[in-house]
């Protein structure tokens, strides 16, 4: 456990921020096995399969880590506020709901997944090979909801170096699984679904012991194994707006799916293979957003106003930085990064890879804004404006989606993410602006 109330703030961000860095490339690493596997060894139909369900599972899984996210920041803010048996009351409530959420959405999930992609307008020589993908990773929800619950409660503590750990054990089990079921039992996209699945449950295993062993706030004892009205009140009214604004922003994903699943396969693989890339620029990005979000939350519980503040601005400096180094990086060699995954792909879907290169990573800086100041917002317990950000992300991601496409192709299909994010960075700056204004004031 670390206290971030205490030392210079870029310092302890940077120190939380490391392992979370790690193990979301580990955790990159394993998806990108499931892709580069998938691609190399089932071909470029297949590899565009996989592909294409990353909206829908952003839309039932996002939901999920949106609302676990929201449990772990009121634990961040008992923490700040030394309050163990809050803590201990809050871990008990955010299991409940995790598990409960995880049950719904997995049946749900599972039940409607056909007429999904079939809404989707996915094109009938993918949705085979992507029902049978999404139906192993939705069939073991219960294990990344948990995953996700338990790294975001011990990190909420300020040990980003645990759940890390864990991440490294499934990576390490994920890739060798994907060359079972995939080379060896020829269960071809489902091999790769089912790997993912597998190894999440031993990082379940792990965290679940881990937090019962070594971490007293959480033990499960049987005088806390109650719920309470109020506390389940407390945090339904951060988690579930938390975990709306994820689904709402992957609703205006989808979105951008049907327009694409219009525009033909070779789209289709092109928008795949920089949405992989996209995960790589947005790693540091996504985890200093988490740390700040920690970071403030913690320091808010303690009234340390000053100190939070200062820890926002370091951070925003920082990932600008790093976006306007990234989009360099990624337009320069582009095809490098293009057949990481496809050994042999089309110069139709080259050249579309790199439009999106062009258009997106010129934004990049523009995300990284919007990942850290959200995080803060949240951080501070509100979850309203970045759930209205969200909608802001929708409306613009779907409008110039449709209208994009229509007008301009591909290349305006590539130009509805920045717009989504500018949308939401609409909201979030000015709101952002009064908060900090409304926190000086009170400390005075």
């Amino acid at each position: 456990m670390q206290d971030l109330t205490q030392g210079k703030p870029l310092k302890v961000i940077l120190q939380f921020t490391l392992p979370l860095v790690i193990g979301s490339f580990f955790q990159l690493a394993y998806n990108f096995a499931d892709a580069m596997i998938v691609g190399q060894t089932l071909g470029q139909s297949a590899f565009a399969s996989v592909g294409a369900t990353g909206s829908i599972i952003f839309l039932i899984l996002g939901f999920a880590q949106g609302m676990t996210t929201g449990l772990s920041i009121i634990i961040s803010q008992r923490f700040g506020a030394d309050d163990a048996e809050g803590i201990g009351r809050s871990f008990i409530h955010g299991l409940f709901y995790s598990l409960l959420i995880s049950l719904v959405l997995s049946v749900s999930s599972l039940l409607f997944l056909r007429t999904l992609l079939e809404v989707m307008q996915m094109p009938s020589e993918l949705i085979d090979s992507s029902q049978r993908f999404l139906t192993a990773i939705f069939g073991g929800m219960v294990f990344t909801v948990l995953y996700n619950y338990f790294s975001s409660a011990i990190r909420a503590l300020g040990d980003s170096k645990t759940p890390l750990y864990a991440l490294i054990v499934a990576s390490i089990i994920n890739v060798l699984l994907d060359f079972f079921f995939i080379l060896n039992l020829k269960m071809g996209v489902f091999g790769a679904g089912l790997a993912t699945i597998i190894a999440q449950a031993f990082s379940v295993l792990y965290l679940g012991l881990y937090s019962q062993q070594k971490i007293p706030y959480f033990k499960l004892y049987k005088s806390r194994l109650h719920l309470d009205k109020k506390e389940l009140w407390v945090h339904a009214k951060l988690a579930f707006p938390m975990g709306f604004q994820a689904s709402i922003i992957a609703i205006g994903a989808i979105t951008l799916q049907v327009v694409l699943n219009q525009l033909g396969t070779d789209a289709i693989a092109a928008q795949s293979i920089a949405s992989k890339t996209d995960q790589l620029a947005m790693l540091p990005m996504v985890n200093l957003g988490l740390a700040i979000s920690t970071f403030t939350a913690q320091n808010y519980g303690a009234r340390k106003v000053r100190r939070l503040l200062e820890g926002l601005k370091q951070t925003l400096v920082l990932t600008v930085v790093w976006a306007l180094f990234f989009a360099g990086i990624l337009i320069v060699f582009h095809t490098q990064f293009s057949t990481l995954f496809l050994m042999k792909p089309s110069q139709q879907v080259l050249d579309l890879a790199l439009i999106y290169y062009i258009i997106n990573g010129l934004c990049y800086w523009i995300l990284s804004i919007l990942f850290v100041t959200r995080s803060f917002i949240q951080g501070l317990g509100n979850g309203f404006i970045p759930t209205l950000a969200g909608f802001a992300e929708l409306i613009m991601r779907a409008f110039v989606a449709i209208v994009g496409a229509h007008l301009y192709g591909y290349a305006g299909v590539a130009a509805a993410n920045p717009a989504a994010w500018i949308g939401s960075v609409a909201i979030l700056i000015p709101s952002l602006l009064i908060f900090i204004r409304s926190m000086k004031k009170d400390s005075q």
